[in-house]
């Protein structure tokens, strides 16, 4: 692949990025990549712990001055008890020290979380196929029961007698899949 900005040299690196949904990508050379400010002195600026270390520092970025605020900030002063690391140095080194700093820290990963997984703080994971069929049904028969509750609880009867017979069509069905199996 040619490089996109020269057009002469063959392009070496890659970068993609996606903003609101909209994916872009560029293929550059060493030399272009270097002059665009994608790399300083020949080494990548796009390690790991940058990322990790970009996504932590989202609101401790230099002022215009150029040096650090000086404020009292909550976050500088939170420390684990038991490994005595800080915040600051979680969000310097992108790692925790102990089992303990989840918990001290706790409060402030929520935002780190929803920055790195778009927004989601919960993994609800994936069904293998294999054995896909149960888990589903199980997930919809349970399903079905929180809404015949909220059905009963709201006295929609008449609804609430059709969601107990789909539960039971369900259930059945899935029965009958364990025993066809065996």
């Amino acid at each position: 692949m040619e490089c996109q900005e020269c057009e002469k040299r063959s392009a070496t690196l890659h970068f993609t990025q996606v903003i609101n949904g909209h994916k872009t990508e560029v293929h550059l050379c060493e030399y272009c990549a270097q002059e665009k400010g994608y790399m300083n002195n020949g080494e990548h600026n796009f390690s790991l712990h940058s990322l990790l270390s970009g996504l932590f520092n989202f609101d401790s970025a230099p002022s215009l001055s150029g040096s650090q605020s000086t404020s009292y900030n909550p976050k500088n002063s939170l420390q684990c008890e038991k490994c005595e690391m800080t915040y600051h140095e979680f969000t310097k080194t992108g790692k925790f020290g102990c089992a303990n700093c989840y918990t001290t820290f706790n409060e402030h990963l929520h935002p780190i979380f929803r920055r790195v997984h778009s927004g989601n703080t919960k993994h609800d994971g994936k069904i293998p196929k294999r054995a896909g069929d149960a888990i589903h049904l199980r997930k919809t028969i349970n399903e079905h029961k929180v809404k015949l509750k909220e059905l009963i609880q709201n006295e929609e009867f008449e609804e609430a007698a059709k969601a107990r017979d789909q539960i039971r069509e369900l259930e059945k069905k899935l029965r009958n899949d364990r025993d066809g199996d065996s």
